[in-house]
């Protein structure tokens, strides 16, 4: 039986591995992340391809999204100079560590997948709109 993480955290001098992996799941949090990790697992993508893979994504949170993953190492930007510029993203090396993780996720889902209740995704803005103007025509 594998040590419990209580076991694991106490001690002198000893890594506090509850606090280790709150680190690990922060890396991932956030409304978009693994969704984001799951398609750059999949291939490389331009930004423009990733915003339309992922329906309801703004562009400033898709922004904000890949720069954390920049920073933290997970995710690597090439621009091009071309006109109009071309950036890609990949998942770095390091991030490609967790390809067994969702390789897990994967197979758990086709196992379980079926038995989870569909929500309503209300995810991202909604397009509202535009209000028709009042003016008459005469």
């Amino acid at each position: 039986m594998p040590p419990s993480m209580e076991n694991l955290t106490n001690g002198d001098g000893e890594v506090n591995m509850h606090e280790e992996m709150r680190r690990a799941f922060a890396l991932l949090s956030g409304k978009w992340k693994l969704e984001i990790m799951w398609l750059l697992n999949q291939r490389m993508y331009r930004f423009g391809e990733l915003r339309k893979a992922i329906p309801g994504i703004t562009q400033h949170m898709l922004t904000a999204q890949l720069r954390e993953m920049e920073a933290d190492g997970l995710v690597s930007r090439t621009v091009f100079a071309e006109v109009p510029p071309r950036v890609e993203y990949e998942m770095t090396q390091k991030a490609r560590g967790l390809g067994p993780t969702m390789q897990a996720l994967t197979a758990w889902w086709s196992e379980h997948g079926q038995s989870v209740p569909v929500k309503p995704s209300a995810r991202g803005r909604k397009t509202v709109a535009p209000r028709s103007s009042h003016i008459h025509r005469t």
